[in-house]
């Protein structure tokens, strides 16, 4: 038996090269004889978490592995000479646009495969270097180099590092050459034409660099596969190492971690190909017959493997070494893994910043001090507040959280310092703590909030504090402005091939029809999601099937792979994979020094983990490293302009800070002021929510029909409705329960006093977590809060293997009962119930939390409509601008156009309040610098005063500027009578941007003749530029009361019984059947500016025509799968007058 280890090898995070997870590879490593394997992804060190996390898990089950910690870096000699050359191609502007020609990615993406180059885009080439952590001095050396090489002077396109950095941060690493990328295959690559002298002097240059720098831990490295030139380099490394005593190693350089696997790492390449760009060395991207065809086989062999690819490809290449050289080159690396390399596993100490707390003090009494201090503030003295916080900070101390409070505490006295924050999310609203420390502003006492939802003594991981604020990216930057760049740093995702795009992405390569791929893919969801939910015991509301479940209930896929079995082979073995890398909404990590314990990365100028944590990984905690969610809400936004409003229009504040804004919150919206008990906001407001514009939780039309027919009438009621209205309660009627119950049309089970106590507020109905735990706490004999919370939890967690528990915990429940003298079918029916419940039991902790802010909004739109609605108009995307200004129109506000003199960067209101301002931002192509310009030299009287201001800067108030402001009609009150019309000012002011007043009037005398702009023009312009639909020029009042009296819906609101509909064709795309017959896609906007497509069978295009941007009214049909569609245009399509 030879013994070997993989020293080099890569997994799916060496993104668009290696193949599969970490722990597919080790696993196949382990089943192939091995016991260990290094892990060298290019440039991010990404993986490591999921090698580190797998190799704990071997050790737990008993198996003898060895992980191996590195990274194949991207190396040059010297980065200040990289730099230099990298500065002056910046200087030449034709070099320069070489620079920008492609993205920069996030992370590193293996591309470049042309290794005899030795400049890329006129930059000198980068090399591979293999570095390996012989401990965990060197392991933090490594992230230490990792991230110094992700830094905004060392990266373009690539991560890179030097002889200097490598110099600094040696200690514990071990270095191998690499591949035909290497630094010492470099040498050869640039010095093969001079002659092998020549070749062995600068190789033995480049030798005497390295082992000045790691000494007995560098080795020259050697590859075996099918291409000349490797075996050239092998010959070389040989040759110089042996001359300067300098050990060299085999290395698989393994890339997939299965054999069989070399046919899905090609298609996997080529995915990363059709998102990426094909590289420039590649001059057929169809898939290799073979794998003798590719010439090499990269999986993690062993011993033997290695010996016989040796032997294979040195004879293929008709290559001779020395046998037992060779098989020196192969223990070695077994003598490196086991000797040289400690057996360590690395350091997960949790990590939280000391700058939280004061010196001469413990976490432990700073948090106590702050907690009793908080709640002093608020003027809070009774003892049942002191006793509950009393009991919180001994189950936070009993755990050793008190530091992630302090920490929590800092980053929301930042936020409540400089923008809106939300009342709380999640279950941390049971906390006093939380709210005596302005972490959440949810009292949990006045609203019955239990803490042990949020948290109890024994709990295994670090609480869980979701903080919504107005503007997370600005409050991560002022963090990090302040803590330090290495202490705040967001959290990547690592986002992976997903079933659809695998199917249509891989067909390509197999060509296979586009119609017969599309059928598939446009259908597969629609027939795996009602048979998952059913599966699921699921009959209403919002369903994604899971790829397991697409594949196992849809027919339709099921015989497109079966025809085609290779595809589902690929899809397969793909599916998961990594695609891309982009940062989490919100979440981030916070410790001191985090570059030294983690190998950060750079992804669009800021530092992010290369670590994720989120659904479906869990990487940071277990590496020690806690999660701070810091998330983004809209609403909070909404509301902070709401108040700007009032205090501009009420209050006589010109401009607002945001001081102002805080304490006009603290006064009248704060959970604590305002009044939840006013008649008016439940009744013009929640009884009739479907009206109320942008009320948070409540802009989903089933949502707010069933708030209409519960009629609430307290904050209890109002997060009942917003924990019902979801799949699993509606799909077991718990809707019509609770209606029902409300009315007194159907009676309710109590069961026993102490559970009506308990759901008295639901009218008998189980509809939140926290109840399940306390009438298990109430009701059973010995069970505590904290054990109601486990019982909660294996109630909904079935099949966990702690069945056993489950019983245990049932029978102390019947026990209690007994005590208590509820007979025990009694007691059988309330634990059935609870069993039932638990399946789609809500938090009522995190109800209570945005029913509040649901109020709020409510409050905002009942006693400040149109401060509301302008912030509303403000927030709303531009997908949705021109339905949320219909609702404004409805409300009776009129839209003010687009005025260069009136129109500000937000939405604003006029003085009458029932006139709402356009903003300038809203105009696409025109720039924030621009803006400015306009806002700082306004009022212009005419166009001389537009175009010849001296304190103007026209080099930001462009001619795009200027058109874009003119054809949105921004600059139509300009227009005197001089001009004939909004075309002519366009062209003698824009078009032909005069420079002075004689050529303005030249320009007026020569274009006389334009105009006006035609109305399909100005429609066009106002979609194009404000992306609104200027439905008002297309249909007129009198024509939509029209259609309403004759009760003929927009397409929108498509009814299939009456089956007639209008709209307005915006666009027709013609198309032919596969037995080539015409059909036209035509798409079309209605007056809810929603935007559909209908097919139009049966096309004769001579005879058939349609006018864009004209009202029709037609018949439809409407098919879930093809959507709408109709025959015969000619007759079927009306044109309205």
């Amino acid at each position: 038996m030879i013994k070997f280890v993989g020293l080099h090898a890569h997994s799916t995070h060496s993104r668009n090269d290696g193949f599969g997870y970490p722990q597919e590879h080790i696993d196949f490593a382990i089943e192939n004889g091995m016991d260990a394997l290094a892990l060298t992804d290019h440039g991010t060190m990404a993986g490591t978490s999921y090698q580190i996390l797998h190799a704990r898990k071997l050790k737990e089950k008993g198996i003898d592995f060895k992980a191996i910690y590195g990274v194949e870096a991207y190396f040059h000699a010297s980065l200040a000479e990289w730099r230099e050359v990298y500065e002056k191609i910046k200087e030449d502007k034709k070099l320069a646009r070489s620079l920008n020609s492609k993205k920069q990615t996030s992370a590193a993406v293996e591309s470049d495969g042309s290794v005899n180059a030795q400049t890329i885009g006129g930059l000198p080439r980068y090399r591979h270097l293999v570095l390996l952590a012989q401990n965990q001095t060197g392991l933090n050396n490594l992230y230490k180099l990792v991230s110094a090489s992700h830094s905004e002077e060392n990266y373009y396109r690539r991560p890179r590092m030097d002889f200097d950095m490598l110099r600094e941060h040696s200690e514990g690493v071990i270095c191998t050459s690499a591949c035909m990328s290497g630094p010492l295959a470099g040498v050869w690559w640039e010095h093969k034409d001079d002659g092998e002298a020549a070749v062995q002097t600068a190789m033995k240059k480049m030798i005497a660099e390295f082992v000045d720098i790691f000494g007995d831990r560098f080795y020259g490295e050697v590859q075996w596969n099918s291409i000349p030139e490797q075996h050239k380099i092998n010959q070389n490394v040989l040759k110089a190492c042996r001359d300067m005593g300098v050990p060299v190693v085999s290395t698989a350089d393994s890339h997939y971690p299965r054999q069989d696997a070399w046919k899905d790492r090609e298609m996997y390449k080529r995915l990363g190909w059709l998102s990426q760009g094909i590289p420039s060395w590649i001059d057929d991207i169809s898939l290799p017959k073979s794998v003798e065809e590719i010439g090499y086989e990269l999986y993690p062999k062993n011993g033997e493997q290695m010996w016989e690819a040796y032997k294979k490809y040195s004879e293929k290449c008709n290559e001779t070494y020395d046998d037992d050289e060779i098989l020196k080159t192969i223990t070695k690396t077994h003598w490196i893994a086991h000797e040289q390399i400690e057996d360590f596993e690395p350091d997960a100490t949790i990590r939280l910043p000391n700058f939280v707390v004061p010196e001469g003090e413990t976490a432990e009494s700073t948090l106590r001090r702050m907690a009793l201090q908080g709640l002093e503030d608020k003027e809070i003295t009774s003892d049942e507040y002191i006793k509950r916080i009393e009991y919180e900070l001994d189950v936070i101390a009993s755990q050793g959280f008190s530091k992630y409070f302090l920490t929590m505490k800092a980053i929301a006295d930042k936020a409540n310092a400089t923008m809106a924050t939300g009342a709380a999310r999640g279950s941390a609203s049971g906390s006093l703590l939380a709210y005596a420390l302005d972490i959440t502003q949810v009292n949990p006492i006045r609203w019955e909030l239990p803490f042990e939802r949020f948290m109890t003594k024994g709990m295994t991981s670090y609480p869980d504090i979701d903080f919504d604020v107005a503007e997370p990216a600005l409050l991560k930057q002022k963090l990090a402005d302040e803590w330090g760049e290495f202490s705040v740093v967001p959290i990547s995702n690592w986002n992976t091939l997903q079933l659809r795009s695998l199917i249509k992405d891989i067909s390509k390569f197999y060509e296979i029809p586009f119609t017969e791929v599309n059928a598939v893919t446009g259908t597969m969801l629609q027939e795996a999601t009602p048979l998952a939910k059913k599966k699921h015991g699921i009959n209403a509301g919002v369903y994604v099937p899971t790829f397991e479940e697409v594949m196992e209930f849809s027919s339709t896929l099921q015989d497109f792979l079966r025809k085609y079995p290779h595809i589902k082979t690929h899809v397969e073995a793909c599916y998961g994979n990594v695609r891309s890398q982009s940062v989490h909404a919100g979440g981030c990590i916070v410790a001191d020094n985090i570059n030294e314990h983690m190998p950060l990365i750079r992804s669009k100028g800021m530092w992010i983990t290369p670590w994720s944590e989120g659904q479906n990984v869990r990487h940071l905690e277990p590496l020690g490293f806690i999660k701070f969610d810091i998330l983004g809400l809209s609403t909070l936004t909404m509301i902070q302009d709401s108040i700007r409003h009032i205090l501009k229009r009420h209050h006589n504040i010109a401009e607002p800070t945001f001081d102002d804004i805080k304490k006009y919150y603290a006064q009248n919206l704060h959970p604590d002021k305002i009044d939840f008990d006013d008649k008016e906001v439940w009744e013009n407001v929640f009884h009739n929510v479907s009206s109320a514009p942008g009320i948070f939780q409540f802009t989903n039309s089933g949502m707010s029909a069933f708030c209409e027919r519960v009629m609430p009438d307290s904050l209890d009621e109002l997060s009942a409705v917003t924990s019902i209205f979801r799949p699993g309660p509606l799909s077991f009627g718990v809707h019509d329960l609770f209606v029902g119950a409300k009315r007194g049309t159907l009676d309710i089970e109590w069961h026993h006093p102490i559970y009506q106590e308990i759901t008295e507020k639901t009218y008998g109905n189980i509809i939140y977590q926290e109840q399940i735990a306390e009438i298990c706490s109430r009701i059973g004999k010995d069970i505590s809060r904290a054990d109601g919370n486990t019982i909660r939890k294996l109630l909904t967690k079935k099949g966990t293997g702690k069945e056993h528990l489950l019983a245990a915990y049932e029978a102390k429940f019947i026990e209690g009962a007994s005590d208590k003298g509820i007979p025990n079918h009694v007691a059988n029916r309330i634990w059935t119930a609870m069993s039932e419940f638990a399946k789609y039991g809500f938090n009522l902790c995190h109800a209570t939390s945005y029913s509040i802010i649901s109020y709020q909004c409510a409050w905002l739109w009942n006693y400040y409509p149109s401060e509301w609605i302008a912030s509303f108009l403000q927030k709303e995307p531009e997908t949705r601008k021109e339905k949320a200004i219909n609702i404004a129109k409805k409300h009776g506000y009129d839209i003010a156009a687009l005025d260069i003199n009136n129109s500000g960067t937000v939405w604003e209101i006029s003085d009458n309040g029932k006139t709402l301002i356009q903003p300038l931002t809203s105009i696409k192509g025109l720039g924030l610098s621009a803006i400015e310009q306009i806002l700082n030299n306004r009022p212009f009287e005419n166009a001389e005063d537009l175009l010849f201001k001296e304190e103007i800067t026209y080099s930001k108030l462009n001619k795009k500027s200027l058109d874009a402001l003119c054809r949105a009609g921004a600059l139509n009150n300009l227009i005197d009578d001089r001009f004939t019309g909004m075309k002519h000012f366009w062209s003698a002011c824009v078009v032909e941007r005069p420079k002075s007043t004689k050529k303005l009037d030249e320009n007026i005398e020569l274009y006389a003749p334009e105009g006006e702009f035609s109305e399909e023009d100005i429609i066009q312009f106002k979609t194009e530029l404000t992306g609104v639909f200027p439905m008002n020029l297309v249909m007129s009042e009198s024509m939509l009361n029209r259609l309403s009296e004759k009760y003929i819906p927009p397409i929108s609101e498509f009814d299939s019984m009456l089956g007639v509909c209008w709209f307005i064709p915006r666009k027709v795309i013609p198309k032919k059947t596969k037995n080539g017959k015409d059909y036209w896609i035509v798409e079309v906007i209605d007056s809810n500016n929603e935007r559909t497509t209908i097919r139009c069978w049966g096309i004769k295009p001579e005879k058939d025509k349609i006018s864009l941007n004209k009202p029709y009214m037609s018949r439809l049909k409407y098919d879930p799968k093809w959507g709408f569609s109709t025959y015969a245009v000619g007759k079927m399509f009306k044109k309205l007058a």
